[in-house]
């Protein structure tokens, strides 16, 4: 049952408990598991080439798979296609073998971010069936994009191609260089956070509910997590991402931390506005 209280009760609250609920970690599981996958991993880059990997338990779950990915340098080799194809713009090159360097994509970071344009998309992440996946970095300066292609083949994920070029602009705010300046500008954050914001948190007094309220901006800046400045990463699972899209959700996720924040965006008179903001963190 959710309970519905006034946010200055709730800063109370949550100065003096500091317990919340069970979040989901699509991590949490696999990390404990990495020394024995790269057991596997050494076992197999002896019996099998790269154009035949053999499936191992991590490629049930893409979420588990790209963490080993990124983290086992011995797995990363095993399933990149190589020659691997890179595109910069129009250009193309190939990456051979002996001048791959390790990968570690998001892995070294507290935590990493996902975009959806609609709240019913995130119940993409975890699909065990998804069969083509794309990973993506969004630089902010540059306003370029990075893509790594990722294919499941009989059953294990291979990495099939890298695209970089710039991110596609339209007529209308787009929402990585409004986040850019959203992330740096407190003056102009303040200008970007809808008052009162909408805010949802874990009941500390009940594992099973939340609490649903409203910050004021002073709250916000009291509350609001560390931002990503340089950067966006995305795990394209099949969402859509539209850049015309009315509305944008950026979800910041840990990586074995319990970490979770999730910052709900919509256009308003043709900006981009902080309406909504949900911290479950554990």
């Amino acid at each position: 049952m959710k309970k519905l209280i006034a946010g200055v009760i709730l800063l109370g609250i949550l100065s003096s408990c500091g317990n919340k609920k069970t979040n989901i970690d699509p991590f949490a599981s696999i990390t404990k598991e990495v020394d024995s996958v790269r057991q596997i991993a050494d076992s197999s880059h002896h019996d099998k080439s790269p154009e035949d990997p053999q499936p191992i338990q991590a490629d049930e779950s893409f979420d588990d798979f790209i963490y080993n990915f990124a983290s086992d340098d011995v797995l990363q080799r095993q399933r990149v296609k190589f020659p691997l194809p890179y595109y910069n713009g129009d250009k193309k090159s190939n990456i051979e073998e002996l001048n791959w360097k390790h990968d570690d994509l998001f892995t070294k970071q507290h935590y990493y971010t996902l975009l959806f344009d609609r709240e019913e998309d995130m119940d993409l992440v975890g699909d065990t069936s998804l069969t083509s996946v794309q990973v993506e970095w969004m630089f902010v300066k540059t306003r370029m994009v990075k893509r790594y292609y990722f294919e499941r083949i009989k059953g294990a994920w291979i990495l099939e191609a890298i695209n970089l070029r710039p991110i596609e602009q339209s007529d209308n705010e787009n929402f990585v260089e409004f986040f850019g300046h959203f992330a740096t500008d407190s003056l102009f954050q303040s200008q970007r956070v809808r008052e009162p914001l909408a805010f949802v948190t874990s009941d500390p007094d009940d594992d099973f509910s939340i609490l649903e309220t409203t910050l004021d901006l002073n709250q916000w800046f009291a509350f609001k997590p560390v931002l990503p400045v340089d950067r966006l990463s995305n795990i394209n699972y099949g969402q859509r991402n539209d850049d015309d899209s009315p509305t944008k959700i950026l979800a910041l996720k840990g990586i074995g931390n319990g970490f979770s924040n999730i910052l709900y965006f919509r256009r308003k008179a043709g900006e981009w506005e902080l309406y909504k903001f949900e911290d479950t963190s554990i």
